[in-house]
């Protein structure tokens, strides 16, 4: 697909590998729209990237619904790439002997997988009344992670969710098929990002040489690379891809 012209929407993409994305495929001549939180940097990415800012929870129908408008009074929506996700640490039964919180499961879960599942089906239905061009609707990417396959020690609302989204991969695209719009997922491994930045320097350096090759962090620019690939390759369909430098994630 040609993203020239169109309008493509990236969630959580005021910072980190969604930020990338937007970079990526404004360069691409997308129109972007950059949904994300309210307390986020999302306008002053938009400003410096020529994008457009609508502040949105992945989990709430009416404002995902607002930054889908933004998209499509810019050009019609073509691509989707969700980035938006959060952590959260539980344990099924803490150092106390006590039930891990279902609380605290639930809030990851709901935003990770319930976030992806809402603002998937509500860009398929904005892209399935597109015209048909070259055989194709639109296309959605989506964010899983390694964690889905070798969840770690106390990750387990973050790997379910992410399992989830794995799951919901495939069927999506046969979902859609009908409507010429692809759904494919990738699975990052260990990325600088935000979230790893706050470590500190030895813990990162572990970290980095624990990956086989290359043995440094993924940089967010090589998420936002294959995106973009993704995006112009109508074969690739349905498909989770691992991008993660052959790492195999230790049980801690």
């Amino acid at each position: 697909m040609d993203i020239n012209g169109a309008s493509a929407i990236v969630t959580g993409g005021a910072s980190g590998l969604g930020a990338a994305t937007v970079r990526r495929l404004t360069g691409e001549g997308a129109k972007v729209v950059i949904l994300d939180l309210p307390s986020s940097a999302g306008a002053q990415v938009a400003a410096e990237l020529g994008a457009t800012f609508v502040a949105a929870d992945v989990t709430d129908p009416d404002s995902v619904n607002e930054a889908l408008d933004a998209a499509e009074n810019l050009a019609p929506l073509r691509a989707l790439v969700h980035c938006a996700g959060r952590g959260g640490a539980v344990r099924l039964v803490d150092r106390d002997g006590n039930p891990g919180s279902l609380e605290a499961y639930e809030a990851v879960v709901r935003t990770n997988l319930i976030g992806t599942f809402n603002v998937l089906r509500l860009a398929a239905a904005r892209m399935a009344k597109n015209e048909d061009v070259d055989g194709e609707r639109g296309v959605c990417i989506l964010t899983a992670s390694v964690a889905a396959y070798e969840g770690q020690i106390g990750q387990i609302p973050y790997a379910s969710a992410k399992a989830g989204i794995v799951g919901m991969t495939l069927v999506a695209a046969r979902d859609l098929a009908s409507k010429h719009i692809r759904v494919t997922t990738i699975a990052p491994g260990l990325f600088d990002t935000p979230i790893l930045a706050r470590l500190p320097e030895n813990v990162r350096d572990s970290l980095a040489q624990s990956i086989p090759h290359p043995s440094r962090l993924g940089v967010p620019e090589e998420y936002a690379s294959l995106a973009q690939h993704i995006i112009s390759n109508p074969m690739l369909n349905g498909e989770t891809i691992r991008l993660d430098g052959a790492i195999r994630m230790a049980p801690r």
